[in-house]
């Protein structure tokens, strides 16, 4: 069985963890769409522009896998689109329709299991988030009915404290507003859990989690769709997690497919190829 999970939202959900920050992970038993069809996924999972990079997808996925179980596979509906507003997710617009479509196109080939939210940043001034909730509901009301699951668990994660401290801080002047909105949300809804970025660290930009942040807030998703609860400090055994995610010994298909990576990225040379290929086992 395929158990599938919907990504939605702006940049930090896509991801823009630098990938040089962290070590790749690679499991075949966790999948993404791409073409309608499952491949075995690689970093960065939601390439939604030439900048993104590692997101929270990896380590919930991965802490699914090896925390939850291991008989199954999971697979990963990447939708999420950088910059975007609460606005441009509206039922009408495209981002709304592909995220329907490309859902519906996995329902065909696995049971979909949830849903993952993280947007916000572009509504955090000039007091968007008074109608945030509102908006939000309609968004996620529609989606539920058009994938036909009415109950599934939608994980949302909240903003950065980070925001107001960079060049760019002023355009967030109201993240805590949004913050509470989304809590807000998260309470008066039904199947829906909210996840905290308290303790979380950014890029230089102060706008996107770094790498080992996504790792730490994937996991913390992934407790609140285990726990059914809301996850609103830091976990005490994040590190330990990410420890065991990035330490699992490779199966033999992965180490192939990192290997032909390497390869057709010009790391190693076809002469290193092939000796290191057939030493795979």
């Amino acid at each position: 069985m395929i158990h599938s999970f919907l990504m939605i939202g702006q940049s930090n959900m896509a991801g823009r963890g630098f990938l040089k920050e962290v070590p790749s992970i690679y499991d075949e038993k966790i999948k993404m769409l791409r073409n309608g069809r499952w491949q075995m996924m690689a970093e960065p999972v939601n390439p939604d522009r030439s900048t993104s990079g590692i997101s929270l997808a990896a380590t919930f996925a991965s802490s699914w896998r090896l925390f939850h179980n291991q008989q199954d596979d999971i697979a990963l509906i990447p939708c999420a689109d950088g910059g975007t507003s609460l606005e441009d997710w509206s039922v009408e617009g495209v981002l709304f329709q592909n995220a329907v479509l490309q859902a519906k196109v996995a329902q065909k080939i696995s049971t979909l299991r949830g849903i993952l939210w993280h947007q916000g940043e572009n509504n955090s001034n000039s007091q968007k988030y008074r109608l945030y909730g509102e908006k939000l509901a309609l968004i996620i009301k529609t989606l539920r009915e058009e994938l036909n699951v009415p109950d599934i668990p939608l994980i949302i994660g909240g903003l950065g404290d980070f925001l107001q401290d960079g060049i760019y801080g002023q355009y967030f002047s109201e993240y805590n507003e949004v913050n509470k909105a989304l809590i807000q949300f998260a309470e008066d809804h039904d199947h829906c859990y909210f996840v905290s970025a308290k303790g979380l660290t950014a890029n230089p930009d102060n706008i996107h989690f770094n790498a080992i942040s996504q790792r730490k807030f994937g996991i913390r998703y992934f407790k609140a769709f285990q726990q059914k609860t809301h996850i609103l400090e830091s976990l005490p055994d994040e590190d330990q997690m990410i420890e065991t995610i990035h330490n699992r010994p490779l199966t033999k298909n992965e180490k192939i497919e990192q290997l032909q990576y390497q390869f057709a990225m010009g790391i190693v040379t076809a002469n290193e190829f092939q000796d290191q290929i057939v030493q795979i086992h």
